[in-house]
Order: structure tokens, then sequence, then C-alpha cells
């Protein structure tokens, strides 16, 4: 698992490589924090293993090197997520850790504010990222437990019943009742009443539904799960995704140390039949409420409530890479804006004091290293780079005092003064 890390205010964390960490070593996600202690907790737990010195980065198994093609769709993605992290106020934390991009809140506040918040980075950064339609499952460990009571499990049984009914959204309810039944011992009617709750999903109708069940509003836990749900839906109606979100009584996210909300990103892949429900994709974000894990690694036992999320990078830049082969897309390795080119022997001079004036003004710029290139290749390179703009210089223009201006895409051609070459360029790029 990452290195812990805690800071005041929020976070987002730029993980990079695998740690191997030493014997004993303190190792959970990343977070952010607005208490001293949980400052303070980071820096003593931290310290000892910071002075050691066997600490091996290494490249993580199924890692490969990218393409430039490659790097660019990555730095995208990457450029999407940092800066809907910092939008929402996060501070920098570079950890060795997965590579993740991690948005964390830790520290005290009224229920259901942060928790609503995270649920509008998602929806912003997958909405900006235009990986077609998603959906956001909601649910709460609270809510979860006081079903598998209700059904008269046993509490012994919670955690293999509930990594069950995690793999909901791959295998049937028939194999999870199977696997329940048969693998785990449960009884068959106590799964069968797990059923009935688990195969459930809506928005805040669902909700209100559940606080009318006969059992479930009997039970002190899951009440207070349904209650900060129905208070999650209202935040969320306000921020105006509510209907990408839908509250899924099958969602469970096996991990121990969620104790409340738990949300899961899915792609949806659009039906052959209209009458079809869109079928789930896969998911590329996830996270939940962590109050109690960080208090876990503290002498004192002071505690640190959390809620956060992680944005599956290596998901994403899969599906964006697949898509592009699909239908062909070409990416663009540069920004180069503008190209220095002549049709003519012994013009390098005149081409360096052209890049040189446009690099000057913060303008993008190429040239061909060559002292006499050829016209066609250079243009050619232009429209292979998709490079917008080429400024040609030859000695009639020279002569006159002008510089021609080529539109790479539409092949035009335009002169312009020499002294305002600068400002021409600068107005196309604003255009384009």
């Amino acid at each position: 698992m990452p290195q812990l890390g805690l800071l005041h205010g929020r976070a987002w964390t730029v993980l990079l490589g695998q740690l191997r960490r030493p014997p004993g070593a303190v190792c959970i996600r990343a977070v952010s924090s607005h208490s001293q202690v949980a400052e303070a907790l980071f820096a003593s737990q931290l310290k000892p293993y910071q002075e050691k010195s066997n600490f091996i980065i290494k490249t993580p198994k199924g890692t490969r090197d990218l393409s430039p093609q490659q790097m660019v769709v990555r730095e995208k993605i990457l450029n999407v997520v940092v800066s809907c992290f910092k939008r929402h106020g996060a501070k920098g934390l570079d950890t060795p850790a997965f590579e993740l991009k991690d948005f964390d809140i830790a520290g005290q506040f009224d229920p259901m504010i942060p928790d609503a918040e995270c649920l509008k980075i998602m929806c912003e950064i997958l909405s900006e990222l235009h990986l077609g339609d998603f959906l956001i499952k909601v649910n709460d460990r609270r809510i979860l437990d006081g079903i598998f009571a209700v059904c008269g499990v046993p509490e012994s049984k919670f955690h293999a019943i509930c990594s069950s009914v995690d793999k909901l959204d791959k295998i049937s309810w028939k194999d999870v009742r199977h696997e329940m039944v048969v693998k785990k011992g449960l009884a068959p009617e106590m799964a069968d009443r797990i059923g009935d709750y688990v195969q459930c999903h809506g928005g805040i109708s669902l909700v209100e539904q559940m606080f009318q069940d006969p059992r479930l509003s009997q039970n002190k836990q899951a009440l207070e799960g349904l209650g900060d749900l129905k208070l999650l839906f209202e935040y969320l109606t306000v921020f105006g995704v509510a209907e990408k979100v839908s509250f899924d009584l099958s969602l469970a996210r096996g991990l121990d140390y969620y104790t409340g909300v738990i949300y899961e990103a899915v792609l949806l892949q659009t039906p052959v039949h209209a009458e079809e429900e869109p079928l789930n994709v896969g998911s590329v974000a996830a996270g939940g409420r962590y109050d109690g894990l960080v208090g876990m690694f503290d002498p004192r036992g002071h505690k640190v409530p959390c809620v956060g999320l992680s944005i599956g990078v290596e998901r994403i830049f899969s599906i964006v890479e697949q898509r592009m082969k699909t239908f062909g897309e070409k990416i663009r390795t540069t920004e180069t804006q503008v190209f220095v080119a002549t049709p003519q022997k012994n013009f390098l001079q005149e081409r360096l004091k052209l890049i040189a004036e446009l690099w000057d003004a913060g303008i993008k710029a190429e040239l061909m290293y060559k002292n006499n290139p050829k016209l066609l290749p250079q243009l050619h390179y232009c429209e292979n780079m998709g490079i917008p703009l080429v400024v040609i210089i030859g000695e009639q223009e020279l002569k006159e005092g002008v510089i021609k201006l080529r539109s790479v895409p539409s092949r035009e051609e335009v002169a312009i003064k020499r002294e305002n070459l600068v400002a021409e360029v600068q107005k196309r790029l604003s255009e384009s």
C-alpha cells in the first residue's frame, strides 16, 4: 500500500512507482488533514523510515515504456485530473507508491459535505475526459452490515458474505447465492433475504423506501447510513450531479477500513436494444469514508475522520488508447505552433533570426537542423506533425521586406510585412 502522507488543507498525490518498504513500515494511502494531530502523526510514523537507506524503488509489474503518442495521451489525462483537484483547493503531495491519483479530505466536518464534494470531483473529471456515459454507485458499509444483521447472518460471517456481495457486478445473483450457501455455509433462507436487498438500486426514492423497510428500519447502524445517504443526495442535487449517482445496495468495496459511505464510478456501454439497461464496462474511480484508519497508527488513539477518492489513471489510459486505435485518431507529440522554412540555400542565419524572434515572443517554433533543406520535406514534416503555421523566407521575401505565412491545413499563403510577423502569428493562433 502507498506511504501515508498527511498535510494541512486538502491534498492530491502524484504516485510514481512501487515502494518496497522495510518490515513494520506504516503504509496507507496519502491523505490531507486539517488537524495538527494528523500532521504530527505522519511525521512520527515516517521519520524512522526516512533515516533508513533500504528503500528500493522498482518498476511495478505490468508497467511498460510509453511511446511519445502515449505520453501525450497520458499527460492530458493527468492534467485533467490534477487541474480538477487544484480547482477544489488541493495541495500537492509526492509519494513513492502505485500510480494513482488520490484526493482526500481529513478532519472533523459536518456530515456529507466533503463526501458530496468527492463525488462532484469524480463527475467533473469523468465528464472532462469524455469517456462516454458513466454512473457512480454509492452505498454505505453501515447499511450493508445492517442488512446482514437483520437477515440473521452471524457477525463472524459479515466479512465473508460482504466479499461475495462485492462480486455482483461480475457474476449473477444465482452464482453469488451459490457461493454464500455452498462455499461459505450460509443458510439458504438468509441468502434469499440478503438477495431481496442487494439486487436493489435507484436514487433518493430507494433511500426513502429503505427507511420504511420493516426489518432494516429497526437496525441502528442501517438507519445512520440511510440518514447520511439522504443528506448526501440532497447535496448532490444542489451540485447538479444527482442524476449521475445511483444508490446500489450491491456495492460492497471489500476493504475493511471503510466505515461509512462508499462509491465507485463505472463506464456504461450503450445497449444494442433500447429496452436493455446500459452495460457496466469497468470501474475507473472509487473511494469512500475511512474514519478509523489513521487512528489505528496513533499510540494515543487520536481519530482523524477521512474521506477520499482514487482515479484509475491506468485503466482510463487503456480505454482512451483503445478508442484511439479503433477510430484511427492521430495524436500530436509536440506543441509546436510555427515552423520556420526556406525554399533556397544559404538562408540559415535568416531562419535563425526569425525563430529567435518567435521564441522571444513565447511562440513555440521549430526549424530543420540543416543548412540547406529542401522545401517539400519541410512542408511534409509540418503536415505529419500537425504544425498549423509555416513561416517562409527566401530571396524574394528578403528583398521585399516581407514574410510568407502558410496555413498548413488549407495550404493558403499570404505575404505579411516582416515587422508584423509576431503580431500576425499571435493573431492566427488566438483564432484557431
